[in-house]
């Protein structure tokens, strides 16, 4: 049994009676009036109760369970040495990272502690903070499972549980982890469960077992807090053109923080030397990097200190930075619904974002798929000095139309037919 939120009114953070130095935080992170996911969350998880929410990326989710689970520590000091009260389980090692640097702002003027565990960092390196008092714990499942194996780690203190992205982490294959550590946590005296969508039957059977009673909130952003994506294509007739066009499109002055992705560690390599040979300065993400190495090309990108990052697609998993201006297919995506994901790295929280992809002969087939699955046309661009020598293979593949009223009735009845007969 669930009970639906849907409307809120708060417009200013200091109406959720949040802790002074809460207070002073969020002012200092340059926050101001909540977002939708926030002003509905919030206020339901400040009288402890279990939460089912859905809510797209870059809605400022994040602190709409942050702000509740600290002010529950703040309210409730600890009393005994122990393990994490707060316990939030994430999908990816980036992810777990900005929840972290999000947990360490919001806390610097209390006597609150946090850590993060994730995979790709020696055990040695986790010692300490699993033997020392520590508030809030972020953690990917299946190095914390690892913990709880060895008895490192006891779930026995933990009151709010967080499963962010829980969508995402179902779909990874990490049911069993997921299973085991609410078990573990069975204490507990708050669920709170996030996800980008909360159709289909694996989160609908998990959030049954996660959860009591929950209050089910579906954050539909309004148009201030979804962004625009403007998303457009150049033809390239070969690898050298599309690289001149990818170097012309870099050294405009509107392309303030770029992600350029591509197909492999390969691909990745030589475009990061010819982008260095045209004067660009690049930092990358791949697979299988080291960690430290990596969350050092993420902490310059996301400070400005190197404005384009190349990455391929499994590197990029997990990124959520908010001020990327574009995104740019230098290689077209494998599948459609990797497309949707790499240009949902811009435009988030309500900025405008660009999405441009380069597309060669052999990629017109991908842009086809694209098109169909986005049911929006890629529109066509030229660069006047570059201008492609080759007509395009074949015409674009135009948006699906909507059927029409009477169509769509004459399916209804005929579906009706069709159960009425068995």
């Amino acid at each position: 049994m669930t009970e639906e939120i849907s409307q809120s009114t708060i417009e200013h953070f200091n109406e959720f009676g949040l802790d002074d130095t809460l207070e002073l935080a969020i002012k200092e992170m340059g926050f101001s009036k909540p977002t939708t996911i926030q002003q509905l969350a919030i206020p339901v998880a400040l009288e402890a109760r279990d939460i089912l929410a859905s809510a797209p990326t870059g809605t400022g989710k994040t602190l709409a369970f942050l702000l509740p689970a600290i002010q529950h520590l703040l309210d409730f000091p600890r009393r005994d040495p122990g393990f994490a009260r707060v316990l939030i389980l994430t999908p990816t090692r980036e992810l777990a990272y900005q929840i972290f640097e999000q947990i360490e702002a919001l806390i610097r003027h209390t006597d609150l502690k946090a850590g993060v565990i994730t995979g790709g960092i020696n055990y040695g390196s986790h010692k300490d903070l699993l033997e020392k008092n520590n508030d809030l714990l972020v953690a990917t499942p299946g190095r914390l499972i690892e913990y709880m194996d060895k008895e490192t780690f006891k779930a026995d203190n933990v009151e709010i549980l967080v499963l962010d992205e829980a969508d995402r982490m179902l779909d990874m294959g990490f049911v069993a982890e997921m299973d085991r550590i609410i078990e573990e946590a069975k204490s507990r005296r708050q669920t709170m469960l996030f996800s980008a969508t909360l159709e289909g039957f694996a989160i609908a059977k998990f959030a049954k077992r996660a959860l009591k009673e929950p209050v089910e909130v579906e954050a539909e952003p309004p148009r201030r807090e979804k962004g625009k994506i403007t998303c457009w294509m150049h033809n390239a007739d070969d690898a050298n053109h599309k690289l001149a066009l990818l170097t012309h499109i870099l050294q405009q002055a509107d392309v303030q923080k770029a992600i350029v992705f591509v197909k492999t560690r390969e691909r990745l390599a030589t475009l990061i030397g010819q982008l260095d040979t045209a004067g660009l300065r690049t930092c990358w993400l791949q697979g299988e990097m080291p960690q430290d190495k990596r969350l050092e090309a993420i902490s310059r990108f996301s400070k400005g200190q190197v404005r384009i990052l190349v990455a391929t697609d499994v590197a990029a998993r997990g990124l959520d930075i908010d001020d990327i201006t574009h995104v740019i297919n230098y290689d077209m995506p494998r599948t459609a619904d990797v497309y949707v994901h790499r240009i949902g790295r811009t435009g988030r929280a309500g900025k405008k974002g660009t999405a441009i992809s380069l597309v060669e002969a052999h990629d017109i087939a991908a842009v086809g798929k694209i098109e169909r699955y986005t049911e929006q046309p890629l529109k066509r661009r030229v660069i006047d000095s570059l201008r492609p020598k080759h007509k395009e293979a074949r015409p674009p593949v135009k948006a699906k139309k909507p059927k029409s009223a009477a169509k769509k009735k004459v399916l209804k009845k005929e579906a009706k037919q069709r159960k009425d007969a068995k």
